[in-house]
């Protein structure tokens, strides 16, 4: 499912980046007459309603089929069946699904403000969308008889996109906003030898087959390298305008995994040949994070293009101190986490 997963999460990100920041509050320039590109619409505007319903059904519709035709044409297909995969992975593509829904959703809601319609009807619209847009995954999954429909998948589908949902109604603004970061690993040449004793790889052979070679790719793909973040604007929650306290401070909850060469396990097939990395050696476990960040929304701005660019920057956490709580009872200290 990683690599699949990891191909979604690309696009998803990819195809987001026209909606985002599109419908954020601002000023509207009284002395044109025409609204800017990027400038959103105070009251209904019927033709950018249309573009915007337009560009949803062709983006969705063209995502499902050319996953149908491109990934899921390569695999053997099967009758509607679920499987669970809660646990795989360490959980990394769970907390995967929560964000990509979150992201979904905030992009898309930010998209039908863009057009001028109630806050309330932008908002269920988004909400629709970015459970749709996930959920359609896991049904093509259900036909796939390499993997199947997983509940675990559509209950954090529902999670991320009702993270956004819940904040709206509360406080029609996301005080909490999902982020990732990743960093650059350099495997060991650790020597595994198959089970049989007959060949040898080594470790960095089996990342390379498993998360790819390309900066782009081990960004996404690399759940050992891979952190994604819940962030918190303490000043939004502090309820004080007034406040001294930088509005573009915030505190961030991250979560991780280390030593994973396998969904379950840390054992491989490669040319007929299976491999297995001891426990004592490469120990799996989780990694719990508490750092700061910036919320780049916060920094103040009349250009539209630049309110865009920062909220797409603000996708990613930026690097700072972390303190790390593990399952193996550790407790770390980074000085800099990416």
């Amino acid at each position: 499912m990683l690599k699949l997963f990891s191909k979604v999460l690309i696009f998803s990100i990819l195809l987001s980046f026209p909606f985002w920041g599109i419908g954020q509050s601002l000023e509207i320039d009284t002395t044109f007459q025409r609204l800017k590109l990027l400038e959103p619409s105070k009251t209904y505007n019927k033709k950018r309603f249309y573009a915007y319903a337009g560009a949803t059904v062709a983006i969705y519709s063209g995502t499902m089929i050319a996953l149908d035709q491109i990934w899921y044409k390569e695999f053997e297909k099967s009758k509607f069946h679920t499987f669970n995969d809660l646990g795989e992975w360490e959980d990394m593509d769970k907390v995967g699904h929560l964000f990509s829904a979150w992201m979904e959703t905030s992009a898309n809601f930010d998209a039908a403000m863009w057009t001028g319609i109630d806050r309330k009807k932008a908002r269920w619209l988004g909400t629709g969308f970015g459970f749709l847009y996930q959920t359609s995954f896991e049904i093509l999954d259900g036909y796939s008889k390499k993997w199947g429909f997983s509940f675990a998948d559509v209950g954090f589908n529902t999670a991320g996109a009702l993270l956004f949902l819940g904040q709206d109604i509360a406080w029609q603004d996301q005080r909490i906003k999902l982020k990732v970061s990743s960093k650059q690993i350099n495997y060991e040449s650790y020597i595994v030898t198959s089970e049989n004793g007959e060949a040898t790889m080594d470790l960095q052979t089996r990342a390379l087959d498993l998360y790819g070679a390309e900066l782009a790719a081990r960004y996404i793909k690399d759940y050992n390298a891979q952190t994604l973040w819940a962030s918190a604007n303490i000043h939004s929650f502090l309820q004080n305008e007034d406040s001294r306290f930088p509005k573009w401070l915030n505190l961030a909850v991250g979560y991780g995994g280390h030593n994973m060469f396998g969904g379950f396990e840390n054992e491989w097939e490669k040319d007929g040949l299976r491999y297995r990395l001891s426990d004592d050696d490469f120990p799996r476990y989780r990694q719990f994070y508490l750092s700061f960040d910036i919320d780049m929304q916060k920094i103040k701005t009349k250009n539209h293009f630049v309110r865009l660019l920062l909220r797409v920057v603000n996708t990613f956490k930026v690097p700072a101190p972390a303190i790390e709580v593990n399952t193996l009872g550790k407790v770390r200290l980074h000085a800099l986490h990416w």
